[in-house]
Parts: structure tokens; sequence; C-alpha cells
């Protein structure tokens, strides 16, 4: 796309802030994040030196841990923000309560909402934050990127399309028993790889699950997202469901928690599930 056309489109969906980084030729060089998932992608646009504050939660990469705290995800304190003396604040559309963002703007502080709740949404939201923040080829550059290799997993799964669907079950938390249902990134990544999640039919995003219900949709494949406690509180869990082919064969996999946050290393856990479901 032409970059004067982007241009436009961006200040007609987010407004004048959407340029603030590129009017003035660079990053805004002090920068507040209120998300763990927006500091990731920070770093990830090589933006981490500019970070003055981040959440508790705020814990990748390495050095986000150093960050000044400003509070949590759902309950920062506005006055640590300020004190921060931040040129914007970054907020997510997904948690972060609106009478903060009021607030902020009382005090006269910009601020940018980043809007991807969705897998395939994180690419163009990642183009739009480039652009608010002046680094607006790099992260085209990245969100071309992903594009190419969520189109690639699309591919290999429309390929395979004519067989049986694999049926999966992802574990959030084995007791009490949490998966991940729809509208979660888990169950876009499950999708894009041309597998059933159970659980895609649930009334919330993580909903509490019955034994018997596993039992009864008897997935193929099991994915636990690993924790401190994942495996021996999961022991229970799996000798309640051992009459699972998925258990009996050894279906069953410990991964690492890349698809709990939407960033570009979701699509390393989207790769951790597709290496696992070769080997059926």
């Amino acid at each position: 796309m032409n970059p004067t056309i982007r241009k436009l489109i961006l200040m007609a969906v987010l407004g004048p802030l959407a340029l603030c980084g590129s009017a003035f030729g660079q990053a805004p060089s002090r920068i507040v994040s209120l998300s763990p998932a927006i500091t990731e992608i920070l770093y990830d646009l090589d933006l981490g030196n500019h970070i003055v504050g981040v959440t508790i939660y705020c814990d990748y990469p390495e050095a986000a841990k150093t960050k000044p705290k400003i509070g949590g995800f759902a309950n920062p304190s506005v006055e640590a923000i300020v004190a921060a003396r931040p040129d914007i604040v970054l907020l997510t559309s997904d948690g972060n309560p609106a009478d903060v963002y009021k607030r902020l703007h009382q005090f006269g502080i910009r601020t940018y909402a980043f809007h991807a709740r969705r897998l395939v949404e994180l690419p163009e939201a990642i183009r739009r934050l480039g652009a608010a923040l002046g680094v607006e080829e790099k992260a085209a550059a990245r969100a071309h990127e992903m594009e190419a290799k969520l189109a690639r997993y699309s591919r290999i799964a429309r390929a395979s399309a004519a067989k049986p669907r694999t049926k999966a079950l992802f574990i959030i938390h084995p007791e009490p028993l949490l998966v991940a249902g729809p509208g979660t990134v888990i169950d876009d990544a499950l999708t894009l790889l041309g597998i059933e999640n159970i659980a895609s039919g649930a009334r919330s995003p993580y909903p509490k699950y019955a034994v018997e219900e596993i039992v009864r949709r008897a997935p193929d494949v099991i994915f636990i997202g690993r924790g401190p406690m994942s495996a021996s509180l999961s022991d229970k869990l799996l000798a309640r469901i051992q009459s699972l082919t998925a258990v009996q064969k050894g279906r069953v996999y410990y991964v690492s928690e890349l698809l709990y946050r939407l960033t570009p290393r979701t699509l390393l856990g989207i790769e951790e599930l597709s290496g696992y479901l070769e080997t059926l």
C-alpha cells in the first residue's frame, strides 16, 4: 500500500495521535506500557530503551523486569504514571480500565489504545502501533513476516482438509479444571492448524470443564499449559481420564505459555503446537 494512503487511513481510524511519532520524526522518548503484551511488542520493535514504566506483570523480555512499575494491569496507578513523565501511555482495549484513560487525559497525557484480541488482528495492530511511535517501516516488516507465517500454516491446514479433523483440548489449569474456549488466541491457533478445539462451543473464553465432558468428546490430543504446579495437579486428572486413547498413547503434552499473550511470540507457540501435532 502507498505510504501516503496508509497514513490517511491511520488518521481516519485513530485520529492525529496515530501519527504522533512520525510527526516528530522519531519515536516518543518516554513510553509507559499498561500491558504485558504491549511491552513485549515494544521490545520487539527495538523500543525498550524508551520505556519508562510497565505493569508488575510485564515480565518478558528479562529487561522488562527492571523497568519502573506503575501497578497492575487492571489497577495501574495514575499517580505513578504521571510521575514517570511519559510522552505517551499505551493501553489495551482488552483489560485496562476506561477511567484510567479518562484520568490521563485530564492530566494532558497522550494515550494510544492498542486494538488486537484475535490472532488475525495482530499484524495490522502492530503496523498501526509502529506508525504511532515513529517506527512504521520496522513494524510493517514485522507484520508482513507474521502474515507470511500465518498464511503458510493456513495453506498446510487447507491441504489436509479432506482428512478427519484432529480433536484437541487445551487445559489452562488442571484443578480447578479450566480450558481454552472460543474467542481465545489458543482457539485461534488450533483453528489455524486445522484442529478442532472440543471446547470451542463453550459459553466463555476460559470455561470450567467437566471431566465427563472430556471423556465424552474424546480428544485425540491434550495440551496442558506448563506452570509450576501443572504436572502434579494434572496427575489426578489424567488418572480420571486414563481410558482415553490420547492418554494411553502418550498424546498428552505440556506446552509453554506462549499462546497466553497476543504478541509476535505467539507464532512460536503455534510452531510448538504444530511440532507436537506432526507426531500424531
